[in-house]
């Protein structure tokens, strides 16, 4: 068996006069000099299904979901007040009994609604396919 070896811990050193580079906000992008571009806000998302969802929170729909591999139930509908929407997932209740059901978007297949669903954002002008 050899020496027993052992560690020795260095703390790291400060240096008095280092430039600390400038923070940079997000979705912002800093030129070769060092200049903070700031992006302007953002003033629509794309039309993802999330927000689609988003834009029509506390409307009544109809889910149709699928799970593969499912020994009970291949296919399942659901149907509710649409509570909210994330990214991955949507939340509905049941206007009877007011259960709030979470489902995952992997499963999702299409959705229904009996009323007009709005899909332009509040503030932002609809642009043309011909301005693109």
């Amino acid at each position: 068996m050899g020496a027993p070896t052992t560690s020795v811990y260095m703390a790291p050193q400060q240096v008095q006069g280092a430039a600390v580079p400038p923070s940079v906000p997000s979705g912002s992008m800093m030129t070769p000099s060092g200049t903070v571009m700031v992006a302007p806000p953002q003033l629509f998302e794309e039309s993802y299904i999330e927000n689609i969802f988003r834009l029509n929170l506390g409307k009544i729909g109809t889910f149709y979901m699928t799970y593969e591999n499912n020994s009970q139930w291949n296919a399942k509908v659901f149907r509710g007040v649409l509570e909210a929407a994330g990214r991955d997932h949507i939340i509905i209740s049941d206007p009877n009994t007011g259960q709030r059901i979470v489902m995952l978007m992997v499963n999702f297949d299409y959705a229904t609604f009996d009323e007009p669903l709005a899909y332009q954002y509040p503030g932002v002008t609809p642009r043309l396919q011909d301005e693109a």
